[in-house]
């Protein structure tokens, strides 16, 4: 398990089948060693959070005034309110204790103690 296995946005990215089957790279993996480019990237809150130096959103200190993780957690569906409270689990007790809890889930988002 890996930080580099959480997305910008919250999701964890070990749960995921095209991320396990490698037709995915996730959010991060790539970036990190040229191997991938972040202006290529489509994703404009990955582009913001890597081109900033952040591991995730939840290291920026402006995620509370941020409009566009904001509209992302905004939309509707479920995981997307998923993603915010992993970000704000993150920010209140950091990487290591997602990791912890992450490691059981099935999905992008789990349960929380």
């Amino acid at each position: 398990m890996s930080i580099d296995h959480i997305g910008c946005c919250g999701a964890y990215c070990r749960t995921c089948k095209p991320f396990n089957t490698g037709s995915c790279k996730g959010c991060r993996l790539g970036y990190d060693t040229g191997e991938r480019d972040i202006i290529k990237a489509k994703c404009q809150m990955k582009v913001c959070c890597i081109g900033k130096g952040y591991t995730t959103c939840a290291d920026c200190p402006e995620i509370g005034s941020c409009p566009m993780i904001n509209e992302f957690y905004g939309k509707n569906g479920y995981k997307y309110g998923k993603y915010r409270q992993a970000t704000e689990f993150i920010r209140e007790n950091g990487y290591e204790e997602f990791l912890k809890i992450a490691e059981n889930w099935t999905n992008a988002h789990g349960k929380y103690k």
